[in-house]
């Protein structure tokens, strides 16, 4: 974790003079953030409308929130529903030759970004990256489309969207409370209230009573690991009683919520090794791990690791679980877009 996210989490207090510094850019960032509202409110700046419905699934705070699950799971529910969804993103880090960038077998990480690649891998359906989020959402038209689902995008108001969902860390909440870059915010709480539906991922029911009358709650479980190279699949009680002691890495928003839950499942941790979110992995990042012992890593990590990647190479995939409740909250936003 860098150090400012330490500070904004309230995990390095020997550090906290850095936040008064930043405070000017803060109310900078809250003026432009502001003014840019407004003019899209008044409409002088101007928002589209695509010609199908849009689902957006975003946060307030930087950092990992669990938006990704989301996203999979509500392509999952628009499917069963019989509908065609596809999937928008910016493509955080992407270098692709052309944007819109549509994704196809081909596509590596380094054209579209992780989570996108890694969205296309276990959805097979669309998937559109760019700065032009409308752009996107035409291009997956296109495709046949019939519902775009937004992968982050909740201040991307250019696009209009018929659904907003916003996704909290119930164990890292909102951090100090201050916007960027002093904390984590984008935008302030004040906003949960423009929202739709509200999830929680992970429970804090106590936080929950402050801010939002309804929260959805939802957990990332996960039930086998795959091999990076070959995607042999491997059932977690039958791996953990032949490899209980692994090493592990993430390069996610928190990496420490990766290797707890690992030890939650009942493996011990010879190296874990955490690194920033939307790592860019080379081989030499890996040199110093035991090759004796499996290397566990996220879904999002082994999009990146193909290439280099080891026969005791292992990622675990997760996904959102919700209550039958809350998924049925979920599956009735969604029909109301059916035709």
């Amino acid at each position: 974790m860098r150090l400012i996210e330490k500070v904004w989490f309230k995990k390095h207090s020997a550090k906290y003079w850095l936040v008064p510094l930043l405070l000017p850019l803060t109310g900078l960032f809250y003026l432009i953030s502001l003014v840019r509202r407004v003019a899209f409110r008044f409409g002088l700046l101007k928002s589209y409308k695509v010609d199908v419905p849009v689902i957006v699934v975003g946060n307030i705070s930087v950092g990992g929130n669990g938006k990704t699950p989301v996203v999979i799971h509500l392509v999952e529910l628009a499917k069963v529903l019989g509908l065609k969804p596809g999937v928008i993103s910016r493509g955080y880090g992407s270098q692709a030759d052309v944007y819109p960038y549509l994704l196809d077998e081909n596509s590596t990480s380094y054209q579209a970004g992780d989570e996108p690649l890694l969205i296309y891998l276990r959805c097979n359906i669309p998937v559109v990256i760019g700065a032009d989020r409308v752009a996107n959402a035409e291009k997956l038209i296109e495709q046949g489309c019939n519902i775009v689902i937004s992968d982050d995008g909740l201040q991307h108001y250019r696009l209009q969207r018929d659904l907003e969902l916003v996704i909290i860390d119930a164990k890292r909440l909102f951090g100090n409370g201050l916007l960027l870059p002093a904390g984590p915010l984008r935008e302030g709480t004040w906003r949960l209230k423009k929202a739709d539906l509200i999830i929680y991922n992970g429970n804090n029911s106590d936080h929950t009573k402050q801010l939002v009358s309804k929260p959805l709650f939802m957990t990332l479980a996960g039930c086998e690991l795959i091999q990076v190279i070959t995607g042999e699949k491997m059932l977690l009680p039958d791996f953990i009683q032949q490899w209980q002691i692994v090493n592990a890495i993430a390069g996610i928003g928190e990496p420490q919520r990766f290797f707890d839950t690992l030890q939650t499942l009942g493996f011990d941790l010879a190296t874990q090794q955490g690194f920033i979110d939307h790592k860019n992995f080379t081989v030499n990042d890996f040199v110093e791990f035991k090759t004796d012992l499996p290397l566990l890593m996220t879904e999002k990590d082994a999009v990146k690791c193909r290439a280099f990647a080891q026969k005791n190479w292992w990622y675990l995939p997760v996904s959102a679980q919700f209550s039958e409740q809350d998924k049925e909250v979920l599956i009735q936003a969604i029909s109301s877009f059916k035709v």
